[in-house]
């Protein structure tokens, strides 16, 4: 029993198929507390809990969506089967059943489901068969050994506080727990006529999976993966990494959003040249080049033709072509299809969706999921509480800022790569890079707000929607004129940075709309988001940065700094950063001086020390880095991460508080502009830990920012009696071990679960 072998015919129909329409000490290293070994990896078998008795029959259905031309078998395809089952709520997570291989032959499975009448079929007899025909979800995978790990990679000589140090020791060490190959005795030979059936897209090398539900290779994840594997000098992982999707653009001609076959019909942010550019930058490893190069031509000739159209400019009457996502899909989600059902189906919603609109909504989904931004207000017409303002989305009709600042970086890097060697080649993808600049200058920049906004190919016109999309040009390269003339206007790029440095406990969010529910809006920020700010800032000219921070004027707060207009909110209308303890109910003012909590003199709190002379940039760079290392590890520590001789572990009492108490520590997805000590929430699933972004762009942070970082102040887990302030409670010594109190309330770490279930 196990998953089928992808075998190059069928490697070849699916490609056609696919076609159609603070302080400095001396650092003491020890790694008696890392745990490195291999891993044992328990496949479990969830149990289904449907939320109605097991003799209830199953509520009325909607018509099946249409069968996608994309999509591998009968069983975990939008179908009959799949739909059935998700109606029934077996599982919290719709993504569980699809990753469950089938214990029979899929032609015996789908005997076993055709002797049910749905129309009296039970809870109860669905779950019998899920028991019976389905094995446990993961179980193609195994743990993998990493043969050339290094506890003590040369970065960690760059942290200079011990306990700092030491958890960046501690992470360095989770590669060993997330690395993964496929398991070669689970494997069917034959698809059609095979033992079993499985979504799972075997890989012929080792990888690092995110973790939680993520058990499988992503694509853009990846990316901040691998910025920490190459720091933990791991490098034969990352080549390993590669070749898994140089593998799956020989087989598919594009790298899927993962490594499931329910993903075929859409990628995610195109930044696979920007690993190989990494890589060899790294190693000088050119070899790899050999074949990477046509394959990342294959790919982006994917975007080019699958991806890309015409725009001509309503401001100079030029036109460009830029890229957009646009998953030709017009069913739920398989992995989300209890999610996408409801979204459309829901009665409770108004009016109900036609059969057409439902299909264009199924197409807009996965349309957001190919963003990686799955899913957010950016994209909604009309930004609404949960599945409402979800209807609305648009993400199809609108030119993502970051999606062609990604390309533009990977055709110039293309060409770099190139060099000499090809000359023709060079020329080219330098033109089309040009073109890509052109069009986000006139499209996406709006000067007098000095930010860039998406491009709405509905209203013909620039958006005004904010959202941290906007630093993705000046870390692709793309820098403005009016950025270039003057420190005034580069720091106005930057300036909601700053507010978030002073006005909010946290890290930088997506959006600073906090009432959708949805995950990539506030209160959400997001480790890959945190790194591409260091790397603008990192990108400006130093002629740009060398002025001191500004401050606001008299009476006013950092909100005074940012340009005119650039959020389209009010400082009223900006998220509430709540206070901690008995009144945590309530806000910190939400305007004025008051407002921004976390100033101190040349510093942030959780913002590292300043330094005399320190340009602004610089202090933007030092405080968004100290404050995301903050955040991971408060969060880590609260949830009963310890280090031996540094960082005790909280007692059980408080540890209960965040449902930890047999807990070591997560490393979670996404954390929060409000606080430093806890998890993100909201979106379609449970927060989820593990997690290869968060670990990965924790320690480029170390490596590039370890002699600026200090230890954290991090909340008190029960605050002091006439104590309002969410600030410095308890301060951690670095120079000798300290117990650390650590607020997070069990109602923000475990997610709230926003979709309408």
């Amino acid at each position: 029993m196990g998953i089928y072998k992808f075998n190059r015919p069928l490697a070849a129909l699916l490609r056609l198929a696919l076609a159609a329409p603070q302080a400095s000490t001396t650092t003491t290293t020890t790694t008696d507390f890392l745990e490195t070994s291999v891993p044992t990896l328990t496949i479990s078998t969830s149990v289904p809990s449907p939320t109605a008795a097991l003799s209830a029959t199953l509520p009325s259905q909607a018509p099946l969506p249409p069968v996608q031309p994309w999509c591998i078998g009968q069983i975990f395809c939008p179908g009959t089967v799949l739909q059935t089952v998700n109606i029934a709520q077996l599982y919290s997570d719709p993504k569980t059943f699809v990753d469950k291989p089938t214990s029979k032959s899929a032609q015996q499975v789908l005997a076993d489901f055709a002797s049910f009448n749905l129309s009296t079929v039970t809870e109860g007899d669905l779950v019998n068969f899920v028991e019976n025909d389905f094995l446990g979800e993961g179980l193609e995978l195994e743990a993998a050994e990493l043969t050339n790990f290094n506890a003590n990679p040369a970065f960690l000589s760059n942290v200079t506080d011990p306990l700092l140090n030491a958890f960046a020791q501690i992470v360095n060490g989770y590669w060993t727990q997330l690395a993964r190959s496929t398991n070669q005795s689970a494997l069917c030979d034959d698809y059609t006529n095979g033992a079993c059936e499985s979504t799972l897209i075997p890989l012929n090398h080792t990888f690092i999976i995110p973790g939680g539900r993520f058990r499988e290779q992503y694509y853009w994840d990846s990316y901040w993966i691998i910025q920490g594997l190459l720091k933990s000098e791991l490098y034969s992982i990352v080549n390993a990494t590669l070749q898994n999707f140089m593998d799956e653009i020989d087989d598919f001609g594009f790298i899927p959003n993962g490594g499931r076959t329910y993903y075929l019909d859409r990628s995610q942010p195109p930044l696979f040249v920007n690993m190989v550019y990494d890589y060899v930058a790294v190693t000088n490893d050119t070899s790899l080049l050999r074949r990477a190069l046509p394959l990342a031509e294959i790919e982006l000739a994917w975007w080019a033709n699958n991806r890309t159209i015409e725009i001509t400019s309503p401001y100079t009457n030029k036109s460009y072509m830029l890229a957009r996502y646009s998953v030709n899909n017009s069913a739920p989600r398989p992995e989300s299809y209890l999610t996408d059902y409801l979204t459309a189906n829901d009665p409770t919603y108004g009016t109900p969706l036609t059969q057409q609109q439902a299909e264009a909504l199924y197409g807009e989904l996965a349309s957001g999921a190919e963003s990686g931004w799955d899913f957010t207000a950016r994209f909604e017409m009309v930004p609404q509480f949960g599945d409402p303002g979800l209807r609305t989305y648009n993400i199809q009709n609108t030119i993502p800022v970051c999606l062609n600042s990604i390309l533009y970086r990977a055709h110039t890097l293309l060409a770099e790569l190139y060099g000499n060697s090809n000359s023709t080649a060079t020329a080219a993808h330098l033109q089309t890079a040009a073109n890509i600049r052109a069009g986000i200058l006139d499209l996406m920049w709006d000067a007098s707000k000095l930010a860039f906004y998406d491009f709405n190919l509905t209203s013909n016109a620039r958006n005004s929607f904010f959202s941290v999309a906007t630093y993705y040009p000046v870390w692709a390269g793309i820098i403005p004129d009016e950025v270039l003339s003057s420190q005034s206007n580069a720091f106005g790029y930057f300036a909601a940075v700053n507010l978030v440095m002073n006005k909010y406990n946290g890290t930088i969010p997506t959006t600073f709309v906090d009432w959708t529910g949805q995950q990539w809006d506030a209160p959400n920020t997001w480790p890959p988001h945190q790194y591409i700010i260091l790397e603008a800032l990192n990108a400006l000219p130093s002629n740009l940065t060398t002025n001191a921070l500004p401050t606001p004027g008299a009476g006013q707060s950092a909100y005074d700094l940012i340009p005119s207009g650039q959020l389209n909110l009010t400082e009223s209308q900006l998220p509430g950063q709540p206070l901690r303890g008995a009144q945590s109910s309530q806000n910190m003012t939400a305007t004025g001086p008051g407002s921004d909590i976390n100033t101190l003199n040349g510093t942030v709190v959780n913002g590292g020390n300043s330094s005399s002379g320190e340009g602004w940039a610089s202090t933007l760079g030092r405080e968004v880095a100290n404050r995301y290392f903050t955040s991971v590890l408060c969060s880590w520590h609260a949830t009963g991460g310890s280090i031996p001789g540094l960082l005790p572990r909280l007692p059980n009492n408080e540890l209960n508080l965040t449902n930890s108490v047999n807990n070591t520590g997560n490393m979670y997805e996404k954390f929060s502009i409000l606080n430093v000590d806890s998890s993100g929430s909201g979106g379609e699933y449970t927060v989820q830990a593990g997690f290869g972004w968060t670990n990965g762009v924790l320690l480029w942070v170390a490596a590039n920012y370890g002699q600026l970082l200090v230890a954290p102040v991090c909340p008190a887990l029960v605050a002091s009696t006439g104590s309002a302030s969410s600030g410095a409670v308890s301060h951690w010594k670095s120079s000798s071990p300290v117990a650390i109190m650590i607020t997070v309330l069990a109602s923000v770490v475990v997610s709230t679960h926003f979709a309408w279930m």
